[in-house]
């Protein structure tokens, strides 16, 4: 059963939600996916939302463009969280999905990661779900700790590479 549903209006979203799936299966949550348009499907979209919890669902990721109505709706029938991606657009390069997301009515709230953050809104639903997950919490934490690694590795590479270009001048 799946604990996260991530859902797009659009396949042209695809490429960045897919990061959010990426996310997901690396920390083996179990996720559907799905294209629902709440303007051109509404009453296929209230069915999903309105049935999201008792179908398992946890947390939604909720990517949308332009008008970006789809994680605010899916906040407004889903008790629990949503997490918005405002997609990037070429008439406002995402800010008006990221404003149309962020600005919700009191009540009605929506996480919101930046303009094709994906793979972040797959890092906060697994956050969320860690909160009643100990072995989810040390994945986690076991994954911040390679992230670091990762960072002091390429610094070690850089401060190499340095050395070698001022032939160990400066003490780098």
């Amino acid at each position: 059963m799946a604990q996260v549903s991530i859902v797009m209006g659009s396949d042209s979203d695809l490429p960045v939600m897919q990061k959010a799936a990426e996310i997901l299966d690396k920390f083996g949550i179990t996720y559907e996916m799905r294209i629902i348009s709440a303007h051109r499907m509404p009453d296929t979209f209230f069915a999903y939302a309105k049935t999201a919890e008792e179908r398992g669902i946890r947390v939604i990721i909720a990517g949308a463009g332009m008008a970006a109505h789809l994680p605010g709706m899916c906040a407004a029938l889903f008790a629990l969280p949503v997490i918005g991606v405002p997609m990037h657009t070429t008439s406002l390069g995402g800010r008006d999905s990221l404003y149309s997301i962020v600005q919700m009515p009191s009540g009605i709230p929506v996480a919101t990661v930046a303009i094709n953050g994906g793979a972040n809104a797959g890092l906060l639903a697994a956050k969320i779900l860690a909160v009643s997950d100990a072995a989810l919490l040390e994945k986690l934490k076991a994954y911040g700790r390679e992230m670091e690694e990762n960072v002091r590795k390429k610094d070690e590479g850089l401060q190499q590479e340095n050395r070698v270009k001022d032939g160990g001048r400066n003490g780098l």
